[in-house]
């Protein structure tokens, strides 16, 4: 398959998604260049597959023998290496818009859309593709053991990858099967308001053809009227796909039931009423490309979850150390409930919030999850895309918090979150550090220092 470039040059490459890109570019025998402004392992196994690498943005690193500049949205807009491709004309893409360009050349291509859960769902489907004879090419927004990483390059008949709804980006995909989660008020940097979210998810469902398939969550079905394609909807007690019989312990299961009739029996080995649901999205996708129920009922099982998605880490003080990316309080609501369902102890939460912008709309919702935890630790917002204007701080949540009778600590590093949560944790608590940044490191800190 020819893309018609012969030297691509990725502006942040080590970025999850613009580094798969990257490397199924170089799979196909094309130059890849591009930069970075960290140094980081996703980069060294680009360098080995055989990528030149920058680290620093330096517009002496664009020339005119590239002939395509794709960079990510967490770039800004003065960019030296933007702004110098834009000086010689060269052809340039926002990594929405090739991977776009790349999905053309696929027969089907699955979206994974919604205000989260995208990663763990489209980490289920993949887990359930990759036993058939489809042989698909999938981009994870996270890394999963089964895949190798982020990417399988496979056969130009299936494409799988998430769907971001930030700047209308979907709306540039090309899918003949969108699975879409959930639509809550997100990236209010850029829409109005939830209505505004509203109407582009509507847009992008009617991307599809009328052959094509919207698998969308029952409680969002009444958004989709007149829709030309095949809906079908999945819900935990309603929708064409639902579940009868869940059990959320010891082992997470349900029985799928399509109307009332029974399909098949599910086991997961992911935790949380979210994940059912999750799961049933997955089902509701696979069952509608014809799958057999016994391949996504064994794909399920096999699934043990994405990197960063409550990822067990080790222990310290003998409390369990996890980590989880998620970012919105609704995600955060999730995590810390199933975490409840498990703690023998307190759960103390190392939160690090994502985007100024996000943390100013979604404040309430902020402390209103954290409040789940019997302690938070707060560290300083991970500006992302954005520059800090002054006007809020990781300190507001934890006034906000105090209207929840719940104490909350700020922490200015992230060694001074790890000591907090060395002095504070004993046997039977659960530390989760929960941020779509750098609060990782944090949970590195911890089981690192144990075992040193």
């Amino acid at each position: 398959m020819k893309y018609g470039f012969n030297h691509i040059y990725f502006i942040g490459i080590g970025g999850i998604s613009m580094s798969a890109l990257a490397e199924i570019m170089l799979e196909e025998g094309i130059k890849v260049s591009g930069s970075d402004r960290n140094y980081s392992k996703i980069i060294k196994k680009l360098q080995a597959a055989g990528a030149d690498f920058h680290l620093g943005h330096d517009s002496k690193n664009i020339n005119e023998d590239i002939d395509l500049v794709v960079y990510t949205h967490a770039i800004s807009d003065d960019n030296p290496e933007l702004l110098k491709a834009k000086e010689l004309n060269l052809k340039i893409m926002d990594r929405a818009e090739f991977l776009g360009f790349v999905m053309k050349n696929y027969k089907h291509s699955i979206c994974v859309s919604g205000t989260h859960g995208k990663t763990t769902t489209t980490g289920m489907l993949s887990s359930v593709l990759i036993k058939t004879d489809l042989a698909p090419t999938i981009f994870l927004g996270g890394e999963m053991d089964s895949l190798g990483g982020n990417l399988l390059h496979g056969s130009y008949e299936l494409l799988l990858t998430e769907a971001c709804e930030y700047r209308r980006n979907f709306l540039k995909f090309n899918p003949t099967m969108e699975v879409i989660l959930n639509i809550e008020e997100d990236h209010l940097d850029f829409y109005k308001d939830l209505r505004d979210i509203e109407r582009a998810f509507l847009e992008y469902a009617q991307k599809l053809p009328e052959d094509g398939y919207l698998i969308v969550n029952e409680a969002y079905r009444h958004l989709f009227h007149d829709l030309k394609c095949n809906v079908v909807t999945f819900g935990l007690d309603k929708g064409t796909y639902h579940a009868q019989d869940i059990k959320l312990m010891p082992e997470p299961s349900y029985t799928l039931m399509k109307g009332d009739e029974k399909i098949i029996d599910i086991k997961l080995k992911v935790f949380g009423e979210h994940n059912i649901l999750n799961s049933l999205a997955a089902c509701a996708a696979c069952l509608s490309l014809g799958i057999k129920p016994e391949t996504v009922a064994g794909g399920l099982l096999d699934f043990k979850g994405a990197h960063r998605r409550y990822e067990y880490k080790g222990q310290v003080n003998e409390a369990l150390v996890f980590d989880d990316y998620a970012h919105h309080p609704s995600e955060m609501k999730a995590t810390l409930k199933t975490a409840r369902s498990f703690a023998k102890g307190r759960i103390i939460t190392v939160f690090q919030p994502h985007t100024y912008t996000r943390t100013i709309k979604l404040l309430d919702g902020f402390a209103e999850a954290l409040s789940l935890s019997d302690l938070a630790i707060l560290v300083d917002i991970y500006a992302a895309r954005e520059k800090n204007t002054g006007e809020v701080h990781s300190k507001d949540i934890i006034n906000k918090m105090k209207e929840y009778s719940k104490d909350a600590i700020y922490a200015e590093s992230f060694r001074e979150a790890a000591d907090i949560v060395k002095r504070t944790a004993k046997k039977g608590d659960m530390i989760i550090t929960m941020g779509a940044g750098n609060v990782d490191e944090i949970a590195d800190l911890l089981v690192d220092s144990m075992s040193s």
